[in-house]
């Protein structure tokens, strides 16, 4: 009875880990980051090629239904109005299986884009193999890259900004912060935070 109450216990144990277990797996900060081939919303293929005289990246998983998304918009529109020019870029990414959340579908995504006048490419993450190979979670979450002669190095990981609901309440401006820095060539004091969003569907 004693060995069969232990054999239960492990069971569940077993069970509850499967079930919690945290997969770490994709990009950690000082990672080369791989290119990718997307549809954009104005049908072209965009890839990080594509811009020959960019820095670096602000790659921002996102879509069109998270209410943490929908809330960052905006702010994702500041950070391209404000570092594009810059030589930093937002590459917005829609991760989400579509059959999952249809409400992220192509033709869902160019009203969005066309709506908030997006001003950089919205792509779609169409066979769900990028988002994985990153080891983004949630949308938002931004990943800071810096071309290098190795590549694209991934400098920042994580949340935008440290107040989703209020941006005027706003503290610490992460990815502004670790793009600034990056521009200054000075260290990124903060360089991974915890994003704050809903989980990718799958």
């Amino acid at each position: 009875m004693k060995l069969l109450k232990i054999g239960m216990v492990l069971i569940a144990i077993i069970t509850f880990a499967a079930f919690t277990y945290s997969d770490n797996s994709g990009y950690k900060v000082g990672d080369i980051a791989a290119d990718f081939n997307l549809e954009n919303v104005d049908g072209k293929m965009v890839s990080l090629t594509n811009y020959p005289e960019a820095k670096g990246f602000i790659v921002v998983f996102t879509c069109n239904t998270c209410p943490y998304a929908i809330a960052y918009e905006d702010r994702i529109i500041a950070l391209n109005k404000k570092y594009a020019s810059q030589g930093y870029p937002v590459i917005a990414i829609m991760p989400n299986s579509t059959t999952a959340s249809p409400g992220d579908n192509m033709e869902a995504m160019k009203a969005r884009a066309k709506a908030k006048g997006f001003t950089f490419p919205y792509l779609m993450d169409k066979g769900q193999n990028v988002y994985p190979e990153y080891g983004a979670s949630k949308t938002p979450h931004v990943y800071v890259l810096q071309k290098t002669k190795k590549g694209n190095q991934v400098k920042y990981i994580g949340a935008i900004d440290d107040n989703y609901q209020h941006p005027e309440s706003v503290n610490q401006k992460y990815v502004e912060n670790a793009v600034d820095a990056l521009l200054e060539g000075k260290p990124i004091k903060e360089e991974h935070t915890r994003a704050i969003g809903c989980t990718i569907k799958v």
